[in-house]
């Protein structure tokens, strides 16, 4: 089927706003490639540096004719997702050995928990720690011997801070390699139920602390559709995944072999051989366009309206929130996962999972089919399911209809005829809404403000009933110059409960909400931001504000004259305590959410 007209409009817009930077990029990692394999050319002493601690494979990396492998690692076992990743390495070199190649851990990059940090000073940290994974997977890969790399990450900022250190290395074959979600626990509309009862005060922190860990209960992702397993969903879109990779459970033979044929498949694709496929190549304008619709068709994270353009920006590529807006037009909304439904990933893998949204969008013209993808057999492989058959793994075709209807549609029958997102623009600025999981008598929200500078200012007013009305939160001073842009996550369960009671509520912030937002319409990344000089920083208690998601408007109805006479709001002073003075720089040199939020690709003009 012929390519959608938008999509095509669209992919020719970045591709005209990219023809400098990408050409620019495209020649450094042709310069980068064209010095050959490096290993070879290394001096003894830096060769015998390198293969030293190696008891195994030294023989084989000394020949030098065949791949070695950098593994670029996100473990901890801090961390349910990437505690997962602790066998890989050694089980990983094995199977090098079996495709003629060799591995080593390269090295391994910082990877914090969103979810222990939500409502804490260490949440200041964590936009920024992707660009700390980006220096520290450079640092890993600067080594120069290797041929390849596998980068070993899963969650929130780890797969795009990944993915920008090693683009940085475009002329490298890349796979990446996920761990897989855990096995279901307690529901997420059941976690959430008491996480509401408890902000009313109606369960105490036991019974919160039960539930809690009943949905977050062993090794694996977490199981609602967050950051986390959107980034796995827009790696398969990209074909950096084994085809279906992305939602097989930890522990299970299914996961094993899909890392082994990871391996083998990386193997295959170096410089050295007939299918050369450097990820700088695979990562071009068609496949960033690609990882934008499957985000949009499955209601994905609003954390990828910062990640993705940065991930862009380290190709060379340039893409802002006009282009998901013009795509999320004609691109449905094709499944039903918490907080956009009941169903968790479990139940979306069961269903048909990624490889049946491909599949449809693919049928509809919606997804660029001619990208240049890790996998053998090219980017159909990727509507097609993996399996166990015997002891071996194979793809098998989808059914025409899912499995299970209410989680995931087709394309003839979405749960949407759009894919969920917005811009809002207006006096206050330019901010980001994600509607699809706001019913749609919520899309327009009118009401009087009330202005604070922290969350937890919002927590204590909401216990001491001072938001029991119609009212729109305004928490600024939240972006990435004052702060960080930190979640506003803690925010959810109360805003959950206002509307509970029948108020009419929303929220405004420079900040960010997690993929974890839901049901309450939330304008969010406003630029500029309050501390950059933002008319954010102009709104005043009582001031009436409108959100109208349909219309695309964000303003607060004041007089334009006074509006343009009034004062911005001081700002707080930075904060220190728990590393966040290490990260001025980055506070400092951060751009705009809409551009990535990154002090490190500013200050490399990329």
């Amino acid at each position: 089927m012929s390519i959608h007209a938008e999509l095509a409009a669209v992919t020719d817009r970045i591709i005209a706003a990219s023809r400098d930077t990408r050409s620019a990029y495209l020649a450094l990692i042709e310069r980068e490639a064209a010095s050959g394999n490096d290993r070879p050319k290394l001096g003894c002493a830096n060769l015998a540096h390198a293969y030293a601690g190696t008891d195994e494979q030294r023989d084989r990396l000394r020949e030098g004719r065949s791949m070695n492998i950098g593994i670029v690692t996100a473990y901890n076992d801090m961390l349910s997702a990437h505690a997962t990743y602790y066998r890989y390495p050694e089980q990983m070199k094995v199977w090098a050995i079996e495709a003629g190649a060799t591995a080593q851990v390269a090295g391994g990059v910082p990877a914090m928990c969103d979810g222990v940090t939500q409502g804490y000073e260490g949440m200041e940290l964590s936009l920024f720690s992707r660009d700390t994974i980006a220096l520290a997977t450079a640092v890993a890969l600067s080594h120069r011997t290797f041929e390849g790399a596998a980068l070993l990450g899963i969650c929130d900022k780890i797969v795009p801070g990944l993915l920008i250190g090693a683009l940085r290395f475009g002329h490298l074959p890349m796979v990446l390699i996920p761990g897989g979600p855990m096995r279901s626990g307690l529901a997420n509309k059941d976690k959430a139920a008491v996480r509401e009862a408890y902000a009313e005060g109606k369960v105490g922190r036991e019974e919160l602390l039960d539930a809690e860990i009943a949905a977050y209960h062993s090794k694996g992702t977490c199981t609602f559709y967050g950051t986390a397993n959107s980034n796995q969903m827009m790696m398969e879109a990209m074909g950096l995944h084994v085809p279906g990779a992305a939602f097989a459970n930890p522990g299970t033979k299914l996961r094993q072999e899909l890392t082994r044929k990871a391996v083998h498949q990386l193997a295959a694709i170096g410089w050295n051989g007939n299918d050369y496929r450097p990820i700088g190549h695979c990562v071009d304008e068609k496949a960033i366009v690609n990882a934008a619709v499957v985000l949009l068709a499955t209601g994905g994270s609003t954390n990828h309206l910062i990640h993705l353009p940065a991930i862009a920006r380290a190709a060379g590529i340039v893409i802002d929130w006009e282009d998901f807006d013009r795509l999320s037009k004609v691109v449905p909304l094709l499944t039903r996962v918490y907080p956009n439904g009941s169903a968790d990933v479990n139940a979306f893998e069961d269903a048909g999972g990624p490889p049946f949204v491909i599949r449809e969008l693919l049928k509809g013209g919606l997804l660029h089919p001619d990208i240049l993808s890790i996998a053998e057999g090219g980017f159909e492989q990727y509507a097609r399911k993996p399996d166990i058959e015997g002891d071996a793994l194979v793809w098998r075709d989808l059914p025409d209809v899912s499995s299970d209807p209410s989680v995931v549609a087709t394309l003839d029958a979405p749960f949407a005829e759009e894919g969920g997102f917005r811009i809002l623009a207006g006096n206050i600025g330019r901010a980001c809404i994600k509607v699809s999981a706001v019913d749609r008598d919520r899309w327009i929200i009118e009401a009087p403000a009330r202005v604070f500078t922290t969350q937890a200012a919002v927590q204590d007013a909401f216990k001491a009933g001072e938001l029991d009305r119609d009212v729109v939160v305004v928490v600024r001073f939240q972006g990435p110059k004052a702060n960080g842009m930190p979640e506003l996550h803690k925010l959810t369960p109360p805003l959950g409960v206002l509307q509970n009671r029948g108020f009419r509520v929303a929220l405004v912030t420079d900040g960010r909400m997690s993929g974890a937002s839901g049901k309450v319409p939330c304008a969010i990344h406003i630029s500029p931001e309050a501390l950059g000089g933002g008319a954010i920083g102009k709104i005043r208690d009582g001031d009436i504000v409108r959100l109208d998601a349909e219309a695309g408007v964000l303003e607060a109805l004041i007089d334009p004259a006074e509006w343009d006479a009034r004062p911005l709001a001081d700002s707080p002073p930075a904060a220190d305590g728990t590393g966040r003075e290490l990260f001025a720089m980055m506070r400092l040199g951060a751009d705009e959410a809409e551009k990535g939020a990154s002090a490190v690709l500013a200050a490399a003009g990329l």
